[in-house]
């Protein structure tokens, strides 16, 4: 929803809601007052339930991800401009596919409200400290988003072979603005796609149209904002830092950094 229709100025609807709620409810055991009442629970902020198994699972996926591009004598190739902004472009959709070949899943809870003492204390503190950014929650409808990519992608049931070619079909992406070597990235692409195809001819003989469906599948990755992937993963670990800061340190600099809460 765009806004939230509980506090709006047509108080019909939240009333109307208000009572289907009540005989949809009726005999499934009581619900807290906010699920009845408000219209707008998919806005509602969550956290991981176990960050900390989670969060470990996701690190070392993301160390794998950065081997993956260690691992490529081509991407090292191109200019280093090049490869930062191919970094920062796809690092989110890389992340994800080893999520998915890791068979990675995570559950989510609802983050609890301020305590009263908590907001005693920050009454306390001088205007800087008050003004200091915290972090941001996800909110449960971009992480059922999330949650339904994965599960879509799940049921292809992609080989090791076929999580590699596509990896390197959204690596090497020409389209990413400032590019100096786009023709060259565009023809890795190409040889990427055209070995994912070989591949699938053996594999899935019957299925002709796999490939279009794993691309388009794929896609939708690309459309999970990195600062979803960041906050629900990434935040409890490494803070207020850059990841992709992070990432392109850990990828030119150090060698088998592990990141650890």
């Amino acid at each position: 929803c765009e806004r939230c229709q509980c506090h709006g100025e047509d108080k019909r609807t939240a009333i109307l809601y208000t009572l289907l709620s009540q005989n949809l409810t009726h005999g499934r055991g009581s619900r807290s007052p906010a699920h009845q009442h408000c219209l707008c629970h998919q806005r509602r902020t969550v956290c991981l339930r176990t960050p900390h198994i989670t969060c470990q699972a996701a690190s070392n996926v993301l160390v794998k991800t950065i081997s993956f591009m260690k691992n490529l004598p081509s991407f090292h190739l191109l200019p280093r401009e090049d490869q930062l902004l191919l970094l920062d472009s796809c690092w989110v959709p890389l992340f994800l596919l080893g999520l998915l070949q890791e068979m990675v899943t995570f559950e989510v809870i609802e983050t609890p409200a301020p305590s009263m003492l908590k907001k005693i204390l920050l009454n306390g503190q001088s205007e800087h400290q008050r003004n200091e950014p915290e972090w941001t929650q996800p909110t449960l409808a971009a992480v059922q988003r999330l949650q339904c990519c994965l599960n879509t992608f799940w049921s292809l049931d992609l080989s090791p072979k076929e999580y590699a070619y596509l990896k390197g079909a959204i690596l090497f992406n020409p389209d990413v603005p400032g590019l100096r070597a786009s023709l060259y990235i565009e023809s890795l692409q190409r040889e990427a796609q055209r070995a994912l195809q070989e591949v699938l001819q053996p594999l899935h003989p019957e299925d002709q149209g796999r490939f279009a469906r794993i691309l388009l599948i794929a896609s939708t990755l690309k459309s999970i904002p990195p600062t979803l992937i960041t906050d629900l993963f990434f935040r409890p670990v490494i803070g207020n830092t850059d990841i992709v800061e992070l990432i392109a340190e850990m990828l030119y600099e150090i060698t088998g950094r592990q990141l650890a809460p």
